[in-house]
């Protein structure tokens, strides 16, 4: 498939080029810092930034997509489900 972009390098701004389904983790990486996190279900983000700060996000409404450049999703305090991140 012919792709008239592929000589132009990405920018936070532009459009994703990847997906990958993110399961909490107190422990593990993401395989690579997302640019964004989209939430498929209302609840509470706690996350691993890629300077390795950590905060939650509480009460972030499902259908939402958060401009995280984050490294990690924790288990613990993720209430919200169907977490995507996105490259």
């Amino acid at each position: 498939m012919a792709d008239q972009f592929e000589n132009i390098r990405p920018a936070l701004e532009s459009p994703a080029e990847g997906i990958l389904a993110v399961t909490p983790d107190d422990n593990t990486d993401l395989s690579e810092v997302s640019r964004a996190l989209y939430i498929g279900g209302t609840g509470d983000v706690a996350v691993q930034m890629k300077d390795g700060s950590t905060g939650t996000f509480v009460g972030v409404p499902g259908g939402i997509m958060l401009p995280l450049r984050a490294s990690r999703v924790l288990a613990t305090g993720t209430t919200a489900t169907n977490i995507l991140a996105v490259f």
